[in-house]
């Protein structure tokens, strides 16, 4: 049996792997004459950690766009919950439970680390722009709410030392902390995660890695990740999709995307 027809099951390690949450189905996606995506289906089920990779130009991070809504796909829909979901602005989807990071970081640097976080709550706040900037009534009452949340992720992530820093301060594994902070305060069903370890040392690796595992047991959160660290794939996916060329070359496990042929012949070079 494919890894794509198991039904919910539970991993090695205790975690729930439950049904299809997302699936890609048929995406093309062109630019002009350039085809970025051709005829790409694949799914996401719930409570996995879920990785695309490939080389450079393959397609993952339009891949990603289109799974965040921020393109939508010339050919092709992306079902969201047993539903095709129509087109939808970013702002829209992430009021339906997906929350990103991106590979360029991309944060308020004059705003301390707390106030950037609390940018993750926007989609849940309720009261109107007047009353939150008067500071008033149920504003205020909100406010305190959405804080408790932050709080929670702040200690989660263990940033509390840099809470009220300014995050133009702060170095650069520090700042992609805060950015799966903001993500988190959102607390999406779905989280994707755009490069989470480009430019970080083995240290800052480590951190990331414990903190994305975290994530995905203690909230059930599940993930969706680009990543060109293939031991950091291999360690913490339980399915890899791979694409070259803006075609899917390889789905599965990653002892078989490991083992694939075409896979190794395009991106990884030798079996290992």
């Amino acid at each position: 049996m494919s890894v794509t027809d198991l039904e919910p099951y539970t991993t090695e390690d205790g975690r729930e792997i439950g049904g299809v949450v997302m699936e890609m189905k048929n995406i093309t996606l062109r630019f002009g004459g350039v085809v970025a995506i051709k005829d790409i289906s694949f799914d996401i089920r719930q409570g996995e950690i879920r990785a695309i990779i490939g080389p450079n130009g393959a397609g993952k991070s339009s891949m990603l766009n289109v799974i965040s809504g921020f393109y939508t796909p010339s050919e092709g829909q992306v079902w969201y919950q047993g539903q095709p979901r129509p087109a939808m602005k970013p702002f829209e989807i992430a009021r339906q439970g997906v929350a990103r990071t991106f590979q360029n970081i991309a944060l308020f640097e004059g705003m301390s680390t707390l106030d950037n976080i609390m940018t993750g709550r926007l989609t849940h706040m309720k009261s109107s722009m007047l009353s939150q900037g008067l500071w008033w009534g149920k504003a205020q009452q909100e406010e305190a709410k959405h804080r408790e949340v932050v709080e929670k992720v702040i200690d989660f992530l263990e940033i509390q030392n840099i809470r009220k820093t300014p995050v133009g301060r702060l170095p650069y594994g520090l700042k992609k902390r805060v950015e799966l902070a903001r993500a988190l305060a959102a607390e999406p069903q779905i989280l994707l995660l755009d490069e989470p370890m480009a430019g970080m040392n083995v240290e800052e690796k480590e951190d990331m890695s414990r903190f994305i595992l975290d994530v995905n047991d203690e909230f059930g959160t599940t993930i969706a990740l680009i990543e060109h660290d293939m031991g950091v794939v291999m360690d913490l996916s339980d399915r890899v999709v791979v694409m070259d060329y803006g075609k899917k070359i390889g789905d599965g496990t990653p002892d078989e995307v490991r083992n694939n042929q075409d896979v190794i012949d395009a991106y990884l070079g030798v079996a290992n």
